[in-house]
């Protein structure tokens, strides 16, 4: 029993100086989702092309984001499910700008795909850390119910979901991800200044 507790531990102290030495990296990613999800809800979508176009450089820019600060804390925990995360970003996003005709249909169709996915992916991530006894898992669990709650909304709204609501809803989930990923940051500062001597 005592070597349960030794190895659980050390394995808790291994999440702590892990998410500690990035929370930095983890603060800017958070920050930048935030930003582009404020700037997803406050521009006004004229057009349909333009909120394909503008929907998908947020997500590749979110995606390239992610992608780097994911490669950047490759031994923190949920790292496989940050990088897929990252990477169905950059492909979500690329697909709406290399195809901006494609049509509302299209772009709610894709956007559904993509918060399902990335609802189920921010859900296990966050049981992961909860594994991993790392703090704030909570907020991104919550993060990942929105997505597919957002999900839903857009699904049932078909064939009639308007442009605007689209951008709102992309907007929505970027600054709930953003917050999530800010409060995980910031937890892990303040993890990393109550051991340090």
């Amino acid at each position: 029993m005592a070597t349960s507790r030794t190895d659980l531990d050390r394995l808790q102290s291994t999440v702590t100086n892990s998410l500690n030495s990035h929370w930095r990296l983890f603060l800017i990613e958070g920050i930048v989702l935030f930003i582009l999800g404020l700037l997803a809800m406050i521009v006004p979508p004229i057009a349909t092309i333009a909120v394909e176009v503008l929907i998908g450089w947020l997500l590749l820019m979110s995606g390239i984001v992610g992608l780097i600060a994911t490669l950047r804390m490759r031994g923190s925990p949920g790292f496989a499910w940050s990088l897929i995360s990252a990477i169905l970003g950059i492909v979500a996003g690329i697909v709406l700008l290399g195809w901006p005709l494609s049509g509302a249909l299209t772009l709610t169709m894709i956007l559904t795909v993509f918060l399902v996915l990335e609802g189920v992916i921010s859900i296990l991530y966050a049981l992961e850390h909860r594994r991993g006894l790392s703090g704030r898992w909570g907020i991104m669990l919550f993060s990942g119910v929105i997505d597919l709650f957002l999900a839903g909304v857009i699904f049932a709204g078909l064939p009639g979901t308007a442009a605007w609501a689209i951008g709102l809803l992309v907007g929505v989930n970027l600054v709930f991800g953003g917050s999530a990923i800010i409060a995980m940051a910031l937890h892990a500062r303040n993890i990393g200044a109550a051991v340090s001597p």
